[in-house]
């Protein structure tokens, strides 16, 4: 199965659908058009494969760097460019 997130006006991911394989190749043109749901739609994957990683309600879709970002928690030290993930303090027993 093909996943596809839904971004808002703002890049805001506001929900994730899943296609079937034979419609992965315009997953997006099919969400939009024929189910009739329209909006903009950008495929995503589970295991990072493209767009560094899996899209979830809350992520930003960076069109720079062409990938989904979580929302920053709230104690982060930094971003990983390269794999675009929030640096969060490690817990210390």
């Amino acid at each position: 199965m093909a996943h596809f997130a839904e971004i808002d006006e703002n890049n805001i991911v506001i929900r994730v659908l899943v296609v079937s394989n034979d419609l992965e190749h315009r997953g997006a043109e099919f969400l939009a058009n024929d189910l009739g749901l329209g909006g903009t739609w950008i495929q995503t994957s589970y295991n990072g494969n493209i767009r560094k990683n899996f899209a979830g309600i809350g992520y930003t879709y960076d069109a720079n760097r062409d990938a989904f970002i979580a929302p920053e928690p709230v104690e982060s030290i930094g971003f990983d460019e390269e794999t675009c993930q929030w640096l969060v303090p490690s817990i210390e027993d």
